[in-house]
């Protein structure tokens, strides 16, 4: 098999997330199909890397809503990496995405933890 093509990531409202991962964690959105019943087909990827990407879908139910921003229980879920971790990091905070710690210069590479807008931990790294 040779990649994983995308990973459903819950969302209260669609179109706030779409211009959260746009705006400030500089995705770009691949697709935005209306498939009717307020359900849409909301594919986003990071600038450049367009071989996995994300499906928002908006949660539907008590269920769902309650696993928006819990979708890892609390541990780092996703991993954007970067080719330039000291560009990214202060691209990314430019646009007021909130990381949890200062970058750390471990022996796999240089990371930093942020919050997604619901609050899902991602880890911003760049593999040495």
């Amino acid at each position: 098999m040779p990649a994983i093509g995308a990973l459903t990531l819950l969302v209260r409202d669609y179109d706030e997330a779409i211009a959260w991962y746009r705006d400030r964690a500089g995705f770009t959105l691949i697709s935005d199909t209306d498939l009717g019943g307020g359900k849409r087909w909301v594919l986003m990827a990071p600038k450049g890397a367009m071989e996995t990407r994300l499906l928002l879908a908006q949660a539907v139910g008590p269920e769902q809503e309650a696993q928006v921003g819990h979708q890892a229980g609390g541990r780092v879920f996703l991993f954007l990496h970067t080719d330039n971790f000291a560009r990214d990091h202060e691209a990314m905070v430019a646009a007021g995405v909130e990381f949890l710690e200062e970058p750390r210069h471990e022996a796999y590479g240089s990371v930093a933890v942020f919050r997604d807008l619901y609050g899902n931990k991602w880890d911003l790294l760049q593999l040495r």
